[in-house]
């Protein structure tokens, strides 16, 4: 790629995303350590779209709250402190989100003492406002009150469709989401759509993000709406979904391979994203 070109316009031709995809794989496939290695990266990517596969809302509510504790520190302090996400299931009613906004509604502190006192979560919990465990109950109870106004999954699927189907209306989802929950931007509303099966978005995570910049196809500084769409029209362009973008882009930032426990340091295969960016603006 023309590196001067790449780096002054980054509203691209089709034909570069599309070769920008291409250059991402092959660089992916051949850093991994395994003669299966194309089979092991296309596990990571294929994900069929559910968008018409409606789920539980007690489902839907694991979900949303699975993704909000995916950013920063969160997962660390949330879910490694209680031996798994999955068991915070065991201080909500089995994610029931009616029984638990019910029995802790306006009550953020008494909810964190409940989970406290059921799951003896490992290490300091810190009760300041802005500590995390505080937020992430604020965002507990009001995933649950956002809830409240389906009867069902299927009525979840109906209105969340209805402007998914609607290419003009799709990239206002995640902000409607964003906007109703407390504690989740858009990001976060991207990781748990595209995690439901609604595989038109990529989360616009920081890995994606420093390798969109580096490489010249977003601007310094984009908003996550700039970044979705940069990951659309990568998808557009190589014929993918959106969520094969994003797990492509996020596997070169991370290197981290979770199913594969056999390759590297434990699925850990290190970071390529230095050297990724550097190959591609050769």
């Amino acid at each position: 790629m023309n590196k001067t070109v790449m780096r002054t316009r980054w509203m691209i031709p089709n034909m570069t995303l599309s070769r920008v995809y291409k250059i991402a794989y092959s660089f992916l496939v051949e850093r991994v350590p395994a003669e299966n290695a194309n089979a092991i990266v296309d596990s990571y990517l294929e994900l069929k779209d559910s968008s018409s596969e409606p789920v539980h809302l007690k489902e839907i509510f694991r979900r949303i709250l699975g993704s909000a504790q995916n950013s920063n520190m969160k997962a660390g302090v949330i879910g490694e402190s209680i031996d798994g996400f999955d068991n915070l299931g065991k201080a909500l009613f089995s994610f029931n989100h009616k029984k638990t906004l019910a029995q802790f509604k306006g009550n953020p502190d008494s909810l964190l003492d409940h989970i406290v006192a059921t799951l003896k979560p490992r290490g300091k919990i810190r009760r300041e406002r802005r500590s995390i465990w505080p937020k992430y109950c604020k965002t507990i109870l009001s995933v649950a009150e956002f809830l409240t106004q389906f009867k069902n999954g299927n009525e979840f699927y109906d209105w969340a469709n209805s402007m998914y189907k609607n290419k003009h209306s799709m990239p206002a989802l995640p902000l409607v989401l964003a906007a109703e929950i407390e504690g989740i931007g858009y990001p976060l509303a991207c990781d748990f759509l595209k995690e439901l099966g609604f595989v038109g978005y990529g989360k616009p995570d920081v890995h994606v993000i420093e390798i969109f910049v580096g490489i010249g196809i977003c601007p310094e500084k984009p908003s996550p709406y700039q970044v979705q769409k940069v990951i659309s029209n990568i998808a557009a362009a190589a014929g993918v979904s959106s969520y094969n973008v994003d797990k492509l882009f996020w596997l070169i930032g991370s290197g981290k391979f979770y199913n594969h426990k056999n390759i590297g340091k434990r699925g850990h295969i290190g970071r390529m994203k230095k050297e990724f960016i550097e190959a591609a603006i050769a």
